[in-house]
Parts: C-alpha cells; sequence; structure tokens
C-alpha cells in the first residue's frame, strides 16, 4: 500500500507539473538587450537602431493567441527583423505562419531555416532528449516553399547559404547565414570571409548556435550571431537553467545575450515547441528586442 501511495503521489505531481508546464506555452515574454556596436555618428541623432529577433515559432493551425502577439510586436516598430528558423509544427501552419509575421513582413528582414522548416516534426522519445541525443529528421516534407516564396515576395532575404548587404535607414548592414547546422546542411565554404569592412553592423546568422559554426564567424570578424533551435532549454529548473542543450552549445549559454570569443552571441528561447511536445518548464516563449547603440 505504501508503494502504491508513492507511485500515486508521483504520478499526481507528473500530471501537475505537464499541465503547469502545457499552461506555461502562451505566456509570452518580450526580452530586451542594449548593445553599443555602432561606430558613433552612424545613427544621426537616433538613440538606437532596433533589431527584432524571432525564431522557432513552431506553428500549428489554430493558435490564435501567439499569432495575436507576434504580430502586435510591430508596434515596437523595429528596424530590421531577423527570423532564425522552425516556423512549422504541421503541414497546414503556413497560412498562420504568415498571419502571425504579417504586419512584421512589411519591414526589412532577414532569414534562415531550421529542419523544422523543411520536415514534419515527429514523436519525440524524452529519455533521448534529456540525454541530449541528435534525433533523425522525419524527412515527412513541410511546404517550405511556399513560406520562403512568401518571405521574399514581401522584401525579407534569404539568408540561407547567402551574403547580403544593404542598408536600412542610416545603418550599412553586411549579414550572412547558413542553413541549419545540427543536422549539417551548413557549408560555411561558400559564405567564408570577413563582412565588408564598410559595414556598420555584421550579422551572423544560423539556426541552431552550433559551436563549430559559432567559431568561424568569430575568426571573421562578425560582430552579433543570432540563433534559435534550443528554446532555452524548454525543460529547465528554476531559475532557468538548462537540463539540455539540444546542440553543442554549452547550458551556460543556451539562451540570451553572451559573448562566443570577441563576438556577440544570442540564442532566442523560441516560441513555441513541437506539437509532440507542448510543455514548457521554467523557461517561457519569447520574443528579443535588441537595441544596437553607438560606441561610447
Amino acid at each position: 500500500m505504501k508503494l502504491l501511495r508513492i507511485l500515486g503521489g508521483l504520478t499526481a505531481a507528473g500530471l501537475g507539473a505537464a499541465a503547469w508546464g502545457y499552461s506555461e506555452l502562451t505566456k509570452f515574454e518580450l526580452k530586451e538587450y542594449t548593445l553599443p556596436l555602432l561606430p558613433k555618428g552612424t545613427l544621426r541623432g537616433k538613440p538606437e537602431f532596433r533589431l527584432l529577433h524571432l525564431s522557432d515559432l513552431h506553428m500549428i493551425p489554430g493558435q490564435e493567441t501567439k499569432i495575436a502577439w507576434v504580430s502586435a510586436l510591430d508596434a515596437l516598430e523595429p528596424d530590421l527583423v531577423v527570423n532564425t528558423g522552425d516556423n512549422l509544427s504541421d503541414q497546414q501552419a503556413v497560412p498562420d505562419t504568415l498571419r502571425a509575421l504579417g504586419p512584421l513582413l512589411t519591414r526589412p528582414g532577414l532569414f534562415v531555416f531550421g529542419t523544422n522548416d523543411y520536415w514534419a516534426p515527429q514523436p519525440v522519445n524524452p529519455f533521448k532528449y534529456l540525454l541530449g541525443k541528435k534525433r533523425e529528421p522525419s524527412y515527412v516534407d513541410l511546404p517550405w516553399r511556399g513560406m520562403r516564396a512568401a518571405f521574399m515576395e514581401h522584401g525579407w532575404r534569404d539568408a540561407n547559404q547567402a551574403r547580403h548587404e544593404f542598408k536600412v535607414g542610416n545603418v550599412r548592414l553586411a549579414a550572412a547565414g547558413v542553413d541549419d547546422p545540427h543536422h549539417d546542411l551548413d557549408d560555411y565554404s561558400e559564405i567564408a570571409g570577413p563582412p565588408n569592412e564598410d559595414a556598420d553592423l555584421s550579422l551572423a546568422l544560423l539556426h541552431a548556435p552550433e559551436p563549430r559554426v559559432l567559431e568561424k564567424f568569430a575568426d571573421d570578424g562578425y560582430q552579433l550571431s543570432l540563433s534559435g533551435h534550443t528554446h532555452g532549454g524548454q525543460i529547465c529548473l528554476p531559475g532557468s537553467r538548462a537540463l539540455v542543450t539540444n546542440c553543442g552549445i554549452d547550458r551556460d549559454r543556451v539562451q540570451g545575450l553572451h559573448d562566443f570569443g570577441p563576438m556577440k552571441m544570442h540564442v532566442s528561447n523560441g516560441l513555441g515547441t513541437s506539437k509532440f511536445a507542448p510543455v514548457r518548464i521554467f523557461c517561457r516563449p519569447s520574443a528579443t528586442l535588441l537595441k544596437i547603440t553607438e560606441v561610447d
């Protein structure tokens, strides 16, 4: 009887934790950081260059709270939107993804993809996840080509295996990105080399913050890398201390703003989860506003 009571208590605790973790999925947060990276005089009197970083929407049809929250981020008036992938978690999710991003698509933007843009999610073995083992993709195609076309028709630049140079307001940008390195879809040699030295701000884009790729961006002299994929750990201890990172980055840098050698690195918590793992523990979904200012 004592064993049954213990098992019953553990089951109840587990169900309670799962229910709480599910309720956290729509408690979206906006994180903000200020970064002095721009040469003096770049902003010509403006206080900052506002970069909105989104990642890991993992959209499922009918997620109206998420759609409303993401679309309302346009009120922040970002100068640039950067989307670091894993937008989809369902084969029918492209229309709602475009609804969520709709107002932001009118802003200058850059994007790279993760494997959950290309291939549908599949059930997760929680023990494999907690042991940090890489999972094989389902290879069930998602309609990413139509989503990519819509992004580009609105003016967002595809940074998968590409370099871009353009100007937003008074800020000259140099950006480069790779396809998802978590499943070895990247080829850094295609975009290798320092950013244009005339750029005011240089950005490195990749879905998963894999150190082997971050090292190359840092060595080439990029100022700021932007990535997602980790979901901030997703299932964390109090204080948002991650148990696993689901990639090669260390747990201390699984979310937020950190240094990676001479380069700044921002890893997004992301805004969703796989539909087969709808839970977050001590790790709420978020987007990030990076306020890029002039150096002192």
